[in-house]
């Protein structure tokens, strides 16, 4: 702040203090003459004549020559506090309450308190003109006429002091630009500052997009109810929009020349630019605690604000963010921090944590609109069929339930997409390094790459710093405690948003973070995790991605690293303090009970989460299996796995689907990627192609590289998964049901003819390991499983029906198994002796197919042409098909095949009539056929 004149109030401010040092001074040497009580008293009374003369000129400045901007002088006494703390106007030597700025506050307000709210407007009035002259904490507003000017942090300073009087506090929360107009008053869709911004039209491409959302952001037109209202036009608001906005140029430039910058460079600059932040959140955090405390008008007007804010930014989350309608991620982003400092004394102490009520989030009287169930604010719940209980809500603390669910709110419209944002930066930099690199150009030097470094640096900031996201880790762990404790009745009712945010913060932290999440206590994230994902809740939690992101969740953060190649995560997130540092996934008992069967269904609940998605899951589902069946503490819950016929065939059905659908076409991608590497390789031949072909090719190749490796990776786990799980009889007899068993076989022997039919074993990549590529390890994968089934007549006979059986092909594959040394001891010997029973099984199903061979059409099934062992008619088509058709049908899709409409395999009617029908024509060509062969 800039020097200031000395003015009247702090003239009388100084005499003020000097007087209460002497009086002090006195009371300390004691002469024992009585002299001493008589000169403090003396000093009492200047300083109460010093604090009269000090009101009078506040409540009438134009009969004090020098104190005719008396107000303006007192906002400049607050605001060096900063500065200077002991010689600030709100400190005393004698004690509390007896400071110059308390004494001029009660003063006044006992001689007029009209006049002592005039004043106190006035100050709030002078100080956030001059902050709304700041736009950012880089930046001071300069002096105004009366010399009143400075940084925000010397300016929300002056606001925190004048509130350290309660009265005072009252009286800011009462001027008329504290909160926002009532949502259904004619002034909340009025426009200020200007006219309406444009609006971007239909159809415009990114460019124009781009365009318009610039000119949104330069506009000062708001409506007087909404985000950007709330920033510039109220009191809170105008404090909290400080921030350093990672678009700032001077954020930007203190990050020049990113590239040669060392990662300590980095943390040293970023540690800056925290500590500045960090002091000014500060202020900003006592500045709310004094109003929350002055008393319950105050009170009620800070939630007021808190709701208005919440609901005015109730779109900030969206992927294109309206400059005309939310606020500034800087004003989110304190928003949150102030709440999660609101929310410090329950988040650390679970018995106040106790007291956070679930149904306020089905009170909308409590909440304000801020969770409504409908209309353009309505947030999804958990469970489905929420409706507002008729129940009265009636908490023990009403602030503390609120401070929870509005800071849940605050996170997920800041921190939250803040996150996401950043990570896609630093994907969009790996993949820009990546293209750069295969160009054979020069990250030094590409202005591009330069530039977008900067933002990730500048993002991290925030995104970054250990005092936020440590903050924010405890609280949403507290909140998954929270969680834990509700009934599924109770458990329907809450936001989704909370659980996502707990496993995007959590994904953030995996990702970008990990030195953050040690010495935090996850272990109610871990607990959460799993009941979520266990049979009870699956009911409940419907959202596939939502529950495929928990499974994640238990992978990313909990699965140690030594059993999935990650060493990055501390062992205090991974272990159980309490059961001898022995990892969560062994040794909680819930984990124990479900864990391995809710995996199961799991992965057979992803396949509608996205063609690349579903891969990445199942991967990371597949490596816990693994973790957890080499636990002996989850041997009972997977014998369990048998008795759960229905789940257990959802899950083999997302195995096979897996493999079905995606292995063909990587074998196949495999030679395009081969052919670009040689084309880049050969400067020559990649020069003479056009720039245009090249981006092209490039693009292609890409997305070649990325399905490759992603579904390479997936087939190995789900390999191995098989082998390891057919292990136990009991699962093994499952995949030998006849809903099962033909389509396991299919899915083998078609691997099978990628891998040693189509010569898969011969494609060469440069750096296979990159794709994953592993072709005998694959192999040996595939032949484990087929031996594990050898001498399963069932399996036989299904290898034997599989249309991609062929007696060379299990031949040629025993032989390299053999050559390779892939199979061993009685594992080889099984899949050689599978081969002669195949063979002997397919000659003996030739003789039976002769039988069907002039069957009637309504004796075949009409989806696989096939002669039928078990009718069922459709109700919804009036159609005819095999039982096992469609019941396999149903595993991926629950409508008809033939009209769409919904079905389930309970609705399906024995076509009794029709297959007895068939039994006597079939019994008719048996004795015919051995009428035949006997004559």
């Amino acid at each position: 702040m800039p020097p200031q004149k000395p003015g009247l109030i702090a003239y009388l401010a100084g005499c003020h203090k000097r007087a209460g040092e002497e009086w002090k001074d006195l009371k300390q040497k004691k002469k024992g003459d009585g002299s001493e009580e008589e000169l403090c008293e003396i000093l009492e009374e200047i300083r109460k004549q010093v604090v009269s003369y000090a009101a009078s000129s506040l409540q009438l400045p134009e009969l004090f020559p020098l104190g005719s901007d008396s107000s303006v002088q007192l906002a400049k006494c607050l605001s060096t506090t900063t500065t200077d703390p002991v010689s600030s106007v709100t400190f005393d030597v004698m004690g509390k309450n007896t400071s110059f700025y308390f004494c001029v506050c009660e003063e006044l307000h006992s001689q007029d308190p009209d006049a002592f709210e005039t004043v106190v407007a006035d100050i709030v009035t002078r100080i956030t003109d001059a902050l709304s002259k700041c736009k950012s904490l880089f930046d001071e507003s300069p002096p105004d006429a009366a010399g009143l000017g400075g940084n925000g942090l010397f300016l929300t300073s002056a606001l925190r002091e004048l509130c350290t009087h309660k009265k005072a506090a009252s009286c800011l929360t009462k001027v008329p630009s504290f909160v926002l107009p009532p949502a259904d008053s004619p002034q909340a869709s009025e426009w200020v500052g200007g006219p309406p911004p444009p609006q971007i039209p239909r159809g415009a491409n990114p460019n124009q997009v781009r365009y318009f959302r610039q000119l949104q952001e330069m506009s000062n037109s708001r409506m007087r109810r909404s985000g950007k209202a709330l920033e510039k036009d109220t009191v809170l608001g105008n404090i909290l929009r400080l921030g350093l906005p990672w678009k700032h140029e001077s954020m930007l430039s203190s990050f020049s020349n990113p590239v040669r910058k060392s990662p300590k460079d980095v943390d040293q600059i970023c540690e800056g630019h925290r500590r500045q932040l960090e002091m000014y959140q500060n202020k900003c955090n006592e500045l709310i605690r004094q109003l929350v405390v002055a008393g319950e008008d105050p009170r009620n007007k800070v939630i007021q604000w808190l709701t208005d804010a919440l609901l005015v930014n109730s779109k900030a989350d969206a992927i294109e963010r309206d400059p005309t309608k939310v606020s500034s991620e800087e004003l989110l982003y304190n928003l949150s921090v102030v709440l999660l400092k609101l929310c410090d004394p329950f988040v650390s102490n679970p018995n106040k944590a106790a007291l956070v009520d679930p149904g306020f989030v089905s009170s909308p009287k409590s909440h304000g609109g801020v969770y409504d169930l409908t209309g353009d604010n309505a947030l999804t719940r958990l469970g489905e069929n929420v409706s507002h209980s008729g129940d009265v809500y009636n908490p023990k603390n009403s602030f503390i339930p609120l401070c929870f669910f509005f800071c849940s709110r605050a996170l997920a419209l800041s921190i939250v997409p803040g996150m996401l944002h950043y990570d896609e930066i630093s994907r969009s930099l790996s993949h820009m390094a990546w293209r750069i690199r295969q160009a054979n150009g020069d990250i030094f030097s590409d202005r591009r790459f330069d530039y977008s470094l900067k933002v990730k640096f500048a993002m991290g900031v925030v995104a970054k710093s250990p005092t936020y996201i440590g903050d924010v880790f405890r609280f949403y762990n507290t909140a998954a405690g929270f969680l834990l404790r509700l009934d599924n009745d109770q458990l329907k009712t809450m936001p989704e948003h909370l659980v996502s945010d707990v496993c995007a913060v959590l994904d953030f932290a995996a990702d970008h973070t990990t030195k953050l999440l040690s010495g935090i206590d996850f272990g109610n994230a871990f607990r959460l995790t799993v009941k979520l994902l266990s049979k009870d809740c699956a009911k409940l939690v419907r959202n596939y991605n939502l529950r495929a992101s928990l499974g994640d969740i238990l992978h990313d953060i909990f699965l140690p690293g030594d059993a999935d190649h990650r060493n990055d995560i501390p062992d205090s997130v991974i272990c159980d303090p309490l059961c001898g540092g022995r990892t969560y996934l062994v040794s909680d008992k819930m984990c124990q009970d479900t864990l391995a069967p809710s995996l199961l269904l799991l992965y057979g609940e992803v396949e509608t989460t996205g063609f690349y998605e579903k891969s990445k899951h199942r991967v990371k589902i597949a490596a816990l299996l693994k973790y957890l069946w080499d636990s002996p503490e989850h041997k009972p819950a997977f014998r369990k796995v048998a008795e759960d016929q229905e789940g257990f065939i959802v899950f083999a059905n997302g195995i096979i689907n897996d493999m079905n659908d995606k292995f063909a076409g990587v074998m196949e991608k495999l030679p395009a990627i081969r052919t670009v590497q040689l084309q880049m390789a050969n400067p020559q031949e990649w020069a003479a192609i056009s720039e245009e072909e090249r981006e092209t090719i490039m693009e292609r190749h890409e997305e070649n590289e990325r399905l490759v490796g992603d579904t390479l990776n997936l087939c190995d786990n789900v390999l191995k998964m098989l082998g390891f799980l057919n292990t136990d009889k009991a699962i093994r007899d499952m995949f030998l049901l006849p809903d099962m068993c033909p389509r396991l076989a299919n899915m083998l022997l078609f691997v099978l003819t990628k891998l040693v039919g189509s010569r898969g074993l011969d494609l060469k990549v440069d750096n296979p390991e990159k794709y994953n590529f592993r072709p005998k390890e694959l192999l040996q994968n595939v032949c484990v499983v087929f031996a594990s089934f050898a001498d399963a007549d069932t399996f036989q006979v299904a290898c034997a029906k599989s249309g991609y059986y062929t007696s060379e092909l299990l031949s040629k594959s025993v032989k390299t198994c053999r050559k390779l040394g892939l199979l061993v001891g009685e594992s080889m010997d099984l899949f050689e002796q599978l081969e002669g029973k195949v063979e002997e099984m397919a000659r003996t199903l030739g003789d039976d197919e002769e039988l069907y061979e002039d069957a009637p059409d309504e004796f075949l099934d009409p989806v696989m042409s096939e002669f039928m062992t078990d009718p069922v008619i459709l109700p919804t088509s009036d159609t005819i098909v095999d039982r096992t058709t469609i019941k396999q049908h149903l595993l991926n899709d629950p409508t008809d095949p033939f009209n769409r409409k919904p079905l389930s395999i309970d609705d399906v009617i024995p076509a009794e009539e029709l297959k007895q029908k068939m039994k006597v024509w079939l019994d008719a060509k048996k004795l015919a056929k051995a009428q035949s062969e006997g004559a």
